[in-house]
C-alpha cells in the first residue's frame, strides 16, 4: 500500500539554481582533484626521481587530509557561518594548488597536497549544508538532485582531464587548472550567495573528539592501504589503532555533555542510520569500481590512460541522465523506491564485470556502465533529501558533515579493501588477469547487496512540511 501523497513541490527558481551552480564549483574542484592526479603518477615519479610506490603518496596524502578535514566542517559552519567557511575552504584549496605547482621534490609535493586536501575536504559538506539551508525543506530534494551528480562525474572526468592536460602542458598544470575555477567561485559566491548566520548556540570545539576521530580515520585508511601494498605488520598496527581510536570517539561522543564533533546518536535516529549505510556502501561501490576499471583497461587490455577514461565516460553520461530523472521525480516518488531502484540498476550494471574472464565486448561494458551511472544518480540525492528534509535547520551542518564523511570513508575503505582482494586474486590466478578482476567484482556485488539491505529501512513517504 502506498503512503500519503507527497506534498506539492515548491518552485526551484533561477536565483536558487545560480547559487547551486556556484556552490557546486567547490565540490567539482575538490572531487575532480582527487582523481585528476591519478593519470600523472608515472610523470610525477619521473619528474622527481621517485618510485611509483613513493609518489603514490601524492594521492594518499590528499585522501587522508580530506578524511581529516570533513569531521570539523559542521563545527566550523556553526561557529563562523556557512558562506564564510566555504569561502575560506576555497582559498585554502587554491593556496594548496599553487604550492603543489611550485613543488621542488616529491616530499614537498606530498606536504602541499595535504594543504590542498584540508581545503578540499571542507567544500562538499559545507556547500551542501549551505545550499540546503538556503533552499529550505520544500526545495531541497530537487536542487540536491542537480548538484549530487558532480561527485559521480568526477571519477570519470578526473582521469580524462588529467590525460588531456598532460598531453599539451607540463605537470604543474594538473594543479594550476584549479585557479580560474576557484577564483570564479569566490567572486560569484561573494556576489550571489546569501549570508547564513552562524548558529546561535556557540559550542566549544570538541578537542578530544577531534583528537580521536580524524586521526583514527586517517590511521585506519592508512592501515588498509598498507594491506594492499603487502606490508602486513604496518597494516595490522594501523587498522588496530584506527579502530581503537574510533571506538574511543564513539564512547566519548555518547558520554560528553557538549556537542561532539559528530554525534554518534545521529546514527540511531531514523532515517539517518539507514541513509548512512546506503551512502557508505555507495561510496565503496562507486570509488572502488572507478579504481578497478582503469587498472583493468590498462593492465588487462593494454589501453592508454586516455582510452581507459573514454571507456568510463558512459558511466558519467548515465549519471547525468539519472540526475535529470531524479530531478523530475524526487518530489513525486517515494524516496525508498528511488533508492532501491538505483541499487537494483547498479547490481544489474555490475554483473557483466563479473564475466571479464570471458572478455565481453566493449559495447556490453559501456552499456553496463551507463546503467550503473543512472543507478548511482538515483541514490545520493534521494538519501540526502530524506535526511535534510527531516532534520532541524540548526543541525544541518553537522549532519551534512557526517554524510559526507561516510561517503568519503566508504570510498577510501572500499577502494583499499578491493585492492587487497584484487592483489590476492592476481596471485591466485597468475597470468589470467581478466579473471582476477572478475573475481573482485563479485565483492562489488556484495557491497551493493549490503546497501540494498540498508535501503529497505528508509521511509516509504516524503517528510511533511511544517
Amino acid at each position: 500500500m502506498s503512503g500519503p501523497a507527497a506534498p506539492p513541490a515548491e518552485r526551484v527558481d533561477g536565483p536558487l539554481l545560480r547559487i547551486a551552480f556556484i556552490l557546486v564549483l567547490g565540490t567539482f574542484m575538490a572531487t575532480v582533484d582527487a582523481t585528476i592526479v591519478s593519470v600523472g603518477i608515472d610523470t610525477l615519479a619521473d619528474e622527481f626521481g621517485s618510485s611509483v610506490a613513493g609518489i603514490q603518496w601524492v594521492t594518499t596524502a590528499y585522501l587522508l587530509a580530506v578524511v581529516t578535514a570533513v569531521p570539523a566542517s559542521g563545527w566550523l559552519a556553526d561557529r563562523f557561518g556557512g558562506r564564510r567557511t566555504w569561502l575560506v575552504a576555497v582559498a585554502v584549496f587554491l593556496l594548496g594548488s599553487v604550492l603543489c605547482a611550485l613543488a621542488w621534490s616529491a616530499t614537498s609535493l606530498i606536504v602541499f597536497r595535504v594543504v590542498q586536501g584540508l581545503g578540499g575536504g571542507l567544500l562538499p559538506p559545507t556547500g551542501q549544508a549551505l545550499l540546503a539551508r538556503i533552499a529550505g525543506p520544500g526545495r531541497t530534494g530537487r536542487v540536491i538532485s542537480v548538484v549530487a551528480v558532480v561527485p559521480l562525474l568526477s571519477p570519470v572526468l578526473g582521469p580524462l582531464a588529467g590525460g588531456s592536460i598532460l598531453g599539451v602542458a607540463p605537470w604543474p598544470w594538473l594543479f594550476l587548472v584549479n585557479l580560474p575555477v576557484g577564483a570564479a567561485a569566490i567572486w560569484l559566491a561573494r556576489r550571489h550567495v546569501p549570508v547564513v548566520p552562524p548558529s546561535a548556540r556557540r559550542t566549544a570545539f570538541d578537542v578530544r573528539g577531534a583528537a580521536l576521530l580524524s586521526p583514527g580515520l586517517a590511521v585506519l585508511v592508512l592501515g588498509l592501504t598498507e594491506v594492499a601494498h603487502g606490508r602486513h605488520l604496518t597494516a595490522a598496527i594501523g587498522v588496530t589503532a584506527g579502530l581503537a581510536m574510533l571506538a574511543g570517539f564513539t564512547a566519548h561522543g555518547l558520554r560528553t555533555r557538549r556537542a561532539p564533533l559528530i554525534d554518534p546518536r545521529l546514527f540511531g535516529r531514523p532515517p539517518f542510520g539507514a541513509a548512512a549505510v546506503a551512502l557508505l556502501v555507495l561510496g565503496a561501490s562507486v570509488f572502488g569500481t572507478t579504481f578497478l576499471l582503469p587498472l583493468y583497461f590498462q593492465s588487462g587490455r593494454g589501453l592508454s590512460a586516455w582510452e581507459a577514461g573514454l571507456l568510463l565516460a558512459p558511466q558519467g553520461l548515465g549519471a547525468a541522465a539519472g540526475s535529470v530523472l531524479v530531478n523530475r521525480t524526487i518530489d513525486k516518488v517515494a524516496p525508498r523506491t528511488l533508492v532501491v531502484t538505483g541499487i537494483a540498476l547498479i547490481l544489474a550494471g555490475t554483473v557483466p564485470f563479473t564475466q571479464l574472464g570471458h572478455t565481453p565486448p566493449d559495447a556490453v561494458l559501456a552499456s553496463a556502465l551507463a546503467v550503473r551511472g543512472v543507478g548511482m544518480a538515483m541514490i545520493g540525492a534521494p538519501v540526502m533529501n530524506i535526511v535534510y528534509s527531516r532534520i532541524e535547520p540548526e543541525h544541518l551542518p553537522r549532519a551534512s558533515g557526517a554524510l559526507s564523511l561516510l561517503n568519503t570513508v566508504g570510498g577510501s575503505v572500499g577502494t583499499a579493501a578491493l585492492a587487497v582482494v584484487l592483489q590476492d586474486r592476481l596471485t591466485a590466478r597468475g597470468p589470467d588477469v581478466p579473471q582476477a578482476f572478475a573475481d573482485t567484482f563479485w565483492w562489488v556485488l556484495g557491497f551493493c547487496l549490503v546497501a540494498a539491505a540498508g535501503a529497505t529501512r528508509l521511509p516509504r513517504t516524503h517528510a511533511r512540511k511544517p
